[in-house]
């Protein structure tokens, strides 16, 4: 059995990650646009609930303050990229591409 290895596996996981959470949109956007109440499922039911929550805006602060370095923290992020594979310019795999010598035209005599 072939081992997938960790970059292809991470990549699989994200692809399949995106592909749900599109179907999740749509599927919460046919709920929200739908005119009654959808009836529940043979496992589960939906209920839209609307909550107001309290947010701070540091755009409304005044400018000097917003740029005030007394008032700024760093924050380190972490970011784990997959990227496809791609051949490198100056070391291309050995042998490749297959370069092929033209037939040389028989001889006519």
């Amino acid at each position: 059995m072939h081992q997938m290895s960790l970059a292809d596996e991470l990549a699989q996981v994200r692809a399949e990650l995106a592909r749900l959470k599109l179907r999740e949109a749509r599927l919460r956007a046919a709920v929200l646009a739908a005119p009654d109440a959808v009836p529940p499922g043979r496992w589960s039911q939906v209920a839209v609930v609307e909550s107001l929550t309290r947010v701070f805006d540091p755009s409304l602060l005044p400018q000097d303050l917003r740029e005030d370095p007394r008032f700024m923290r760093e924050r380190r992020v972490v970011m784990v990229k997959t990227l496809p594979v791609q051949a490198q310019p100056s070391s291309p795999r050995p042998g490749w591409p297959i370069r092929r010598v033209a037939p040389e035209p028989a001889a006519l005599h």
